[in-house]
Parts: structure tokens; C-alpha cells; sequence
């Protein structure tokens, strides 16, 4: 579904990334994980055709990414950004119909095919409680779900989203990252997720995409990435990894230079 060969990007002439090979097959939840500057936001800009990479091929089903119209690459594949401006006095169901736009002869005209598909995303999100309610009233959780009501209202293929669930309260990490799986799970769509968390990384992803060093240090499933050894040498921490008996997911915890739990940084956020 997408491909990408023998990736390079940069930016101000510093190496962000090198030599990445990577691809996306429907029906599958990644998470792209890896510490701060790894360059995970620049490679999900790479995959979505936002930034050109300085050397190397992005595939969209086949066809490389910069010879699609614009408009075209959004009927395939949905972006959530990290940070979305939406003018404050809009309604809920106005951004959601935002999302029709790649599919509209003529701009601000709507079909019956575009209300259903809008009515449907908002109904997927729960948010049709808040339809007619302006944006600047919502909560930082709420407007994250109808930015991606948004994304779901392009009927994509593809769903990407930068670190969605940032700042979020437990019960809309949860909400975000349900939906998400069951997407994938009952509608075939492929998921592309940057994420910090490892245990929600580990509960919720399909597959793991771990950077380091300009590079892919590895990628697989939760259990062949999340090792002490794969994290230390991305993280530079010592780490525990164990199943958690309650979500049948891996735990990572950080241990410190004795091998007991650092209370400051252990990762508790299996909920």
C-alpha cells in the first residue's frame, strides 16, 4: 500500500534520516517509536508526500507520491498533525466536513454521499452529541477526536497521525487508541501512529517501528522490538520488559544503575 526505498531527509543540511526502507501493508496498526530527535515526525511528513525526502522513492499503491495531485493523495490517506489550527467559531459538524473536500466538484457543495460519509465519521468518534457546538467550546480531547472525525470523514485507506494522543487525559488516550485498532482491525485500513508511550505502543500496535541514529534499529512485532537491548541502545536506559498479567501486553519499566524501579520515569500507564 505504501513503500518507501532508500530514504534520506534533512533539514538545514543536518541528516535527519538515511537509508530508510519501509512498508505499509493494509489491515496493520504501526507505531513509530524512538527518543526525542529520532526524526519520527519527519519520516510520517515523508510517508504523507508533506515533505520531499533529499534522496529515495515514496509509494503510494505503486505509484510514486509526487505525481499525485493533491487531492488524490487525500482520497487514499488521512493525516491527524500534532497541531491543527481550526477557526474558532466553526461548528463541530463544519471542520468534520472539511474532510469531503477531496472528493467536491465545486468547494463548500455537498452531496448526500458527503453528508452520510460526515455523519458516519462523527458517529465512529461518538462526538455526534457535540455536532452544532463551535470548536473554542471544546476540550483538548474533544477537538483532538474531531480532528480526526475529520480524517475519517475522507474515507482513507491510510490513516497517519502525529503523536495523537499528546497531552490527552487517560480516558481519551484510551478512546483514541480503541478507535484506531478497530478501524484497522474491522474495516481494513492501514494505521500509522508516532507515539511515545512504549506500553501503549506495545498494547495497542500491530507492528513497531523504532529509530535511532538517523536509522530503523528495528521494526517488528511489540515483542521482538521492545527489549532490553533494542532499548537500551535507542533510549540509553536499563529497561525491565514483562507481560502484564491484566492486558496480556508488554510492561516496560525503567530500572536505574542498581536494576530497581525508578519510581521518577517507570512507565505505569496500563490501564
Amino acid at each position: 500500500m505504501l513503500k518507501l526505498l532508500n530514504i534520506s531527509a534533512s533539514y538545514q543540511d543536518i541528516p535527519i534520516l538515511e537509508n530508510i526502507y519501509l512498508n505499509i501493508s493494509s489491515k496493520l496498526f504501526y507505531g513509530i517509536i524512538g527518543p526525542n530527535g529520532a526524526g519520527k515526525t519527519t519520516l510520517l511528513k515523508i510517508m504523507t508526500g508533506i515533505k520531499g525526502p533529499d534522496a529515495g522513492e515514496v509509494l503510494l499503491q505503486g505509484k510514486k507520491i509526487n505525481r499525485f495531485a493533491k487531492k488524490e493523495v487525500a482520497k487514499i490517506m488521512a493525516v491527524v498533525p500534532q497541531s491543527s489550527f481550526v477557526p474558532p467559531l466553526f461548528t463541530v459538524e463544519d471542520v468534520v466536513s472539511m474532510g469531503r473536500y477531496p472528493f467536491q466538484q465545486l468547494r463548500f457543495s455537498d452531496s448526500d454521499a458527503d453528508r452520510r460519509c460526515v455523519d458516519e465519521a462523527m458517529e465512529k468518534t461518538g462526538i455526534n452529541g457535540l455536532r452544532h457546538r463551535r470548536i473554542n467550546e471544546l476540550s483538548g480531547g474533544q477537538r483532538q477526536e474531531v480532528i480526526i472525525a475529520r480524517a475519517l470523514a475522507q474515507t482513507p485507506q491510510i490513516l497517519m497521525l502525529d503523536e495523537p494522543t499528546a497531552n490527552l487525559d487517560i480516558k481519551h488516550q484510551m478512546k483514541i487508541l480503541h478507535l484506531t485498532s478497530a478501524l484497522v482491525r474491522n474495516e481494513g485500513m492501514a494505521a500509522v501512529m508516532v507515539i511515545h508511550d512504549l506500553n501503549l505502543a506495545a498494547r495497542f500496535c500491530d507492528r513497531l517501528i523504532l529509530l535511532h541514529d538517523k536509522k530503523i534499529l528495528t521494526m517488528g512485532t511489540p515483542e521482538t522490538v521492545l527489549t532490553p537491548a533494542h532499548l537500551k541502545t535507542a533510549y540509553g536506559v536499563e529497561t525491565s520488559v514483562g507481560e502484564n498479567p491484566l492486558t496480556r501486553s508488554l510492561e516496560v519499566t525503567v530500572l536505574d544503575k542498581k536494576g530497581a524501579v525508578h519510581e521518577s520515569v517507570k512507565q505505569c500507564v496500563n490501564y
